[in-house]
């Protein structure tokens, strides 16, 4: 089967060609044709499945048909990244229909997106706080809108959103189509599912697992030699772009810099930097400026950058869910992946629920010539650069085993 069949509109259809879609996946496959009718949709998929898509296309279909320049589709996310994209996509699809989107979220000004609004776009992309300035300072008319999606829905409770959306479904008072898309389905989902979907279809795609064209192994280490293991992995292993995760804003930055210092190509992506720099720090990472993205979970849920080779869990994360979100930022649709984990020994409990999902044991690995039992002082290796690192190994005799290599970019 491919995109002809669903038989979208001419200028729909110029967006996917232009894209090179041919195939749809199968949340796009099984969340397409109900959309088109107009049916409510519950679509519980992993990231990297392609269902920015699956509801993108049926509501630019829909749009072509009927008044312009009112807001009539509104999509709520939980992330300015995620927000960002996803009327990247609208636009980018959509080329061909005249129909124009808006992102809304805050970090930023209101004035653009206030004359963007004004001037009759039809689509609006947001995430919930900002959304709501608007609409209770009058800036965004609901009174039109025809579609509504809710996407990433679990991530958005795990953010604290889920009064802001109560508080957007409360302003919306006429009939209208509702898309809900999670990756999970905890309790509250499922009440607000009940309250506000009206008989909707539901399309699950193996939601519960990481993708299955990712590879895992864990690294058992020291806490404080992680940053000395990272830089041997990232010297021995073949990477196209890397996206390391770590669990703080402070971690995050500290890596980065260490990275920088080795002389490989990376930025960093967490909650404390400015908009403008977090999405340069994006379009770098995408356009492959840089080779490496440190970042927060912020970056675990919607970055859609096509390419990513590997997931490095620096630490490793505090749920199953939160691994399998990290984990589908590689092996996205048809591409392959690999996921390393870098595990003490306070992990265990966590590496079993891990292996529970999976239904298979993970591959412990040892890098091959890294000294394991190399003493610390922990807090002084913790805490130094790698040039640091460098002469203190070798002051210890072993500075051959660890190939810190200063010119090379990863």
């Amino acid at each position: 089967m491919n995109f002809e069949t669903f038989n979208f509109h001419p200028s729909v259809m110029a967006g996917v060609r232009a894209l090179g879609y041919v195939t749809p996946t199968p949340i796009q496959l099984q969340s397409i044709p109900p959309a088109m009718q107009g049916r409510d949709v519950l679509g519980l998929a992993q990231t990297g499945t392609g269902k920015t898509a699956a509801f993108a296309l049926p509501i630019l279909h829909r749009l072509q048909q009927g008044k312009r320049g009112i807001l009539r589709a509104l999509v709520v996310s939980p992330t300015r990244e995620l927000a960002e994209q996803t009327c990247e996509a609208f636009s980018t699809l959509g080329r061909a229909t005249g129909l124009r989107a808006v992102s809304i979220y805050g970090g930023v000004g209101k004035d653009q997106q206030i004359r963007k609004l004004r001037a009759g776009a039809e689509i609006a992309v947001g995430c919930p706080g900002r959304l709501l300035d608007h609409i209770w300072q009058g800036d965004m008319d609901l009174s039109h809108l025809e579609v509504l999606v809710i996407d990433e829905a679990d991530r958005m409770f795990d953010m604290g959103f889920l009064p802001d959306i109560k508080n957007i479904l409360q302003c919306i008072l006429q009939p209208k189509q509702t898309l809900l898309f999670s990756a999970t389905m905890p309790d509250d989902i499922r009440r607000l599912v009940k309250e506000i979907l009206q008989n909707p279809v539901t399309v699950q795609i193996g939601h519960t697992a990481p993708v299955a064209t990712v590879s895992h192994a864990l690294y058992p280490v020291k806490q404080h030699l992680k940053t000395a293991l990272l830089m041997e992995l990232l010297y021995q292993t073949k990477t196209d772009s890397v996206l390391v995760f770590a669990r703080t804003k402070h971690r995050v930055e500290r890596l980065s810099e260490q990275l920088h210092k080795a002389g490989h190509r990376v930025a960093s992506l967490q909650g404390n930097l400015s908009q403008q720099r977090r999405q340069s720090a994006l379009e770098r990472f995408r356009s492959g400026d840089v080779k490496i993205l440190v970042a927060t979970d912020i970056a675990a849920r919607g970055i859609d950058v096509s390419g990513i080779s590997h997931v490095i869990n620096y630490d490793i994360p505090e749920s199953v869910d939160a691994y399998t979100h990290r984990i589908g930022r590689t092996g996205r649709v048809d591409e392959t992946g690999e996921a390393f984990t870098f595990v003490t020994g306070e992990d265990n409990t966590l590496v079993r629920d891990i292996e529970k999902v999976l239904k298979k044991p993970l591959e412990r690995r040892t890098l091959q010539g890294f000294d394991y039992e190399v003493p610390s002082s922990a807090k002084e290796i913790r805490h130094s650069s790698p040039m640091i690192l460098k002469a203190k190994f070798r002051r210890q005799g072993i500075g051959k085993k660890y190939r810190f290599d200063m010119s090379r970019s990863s």
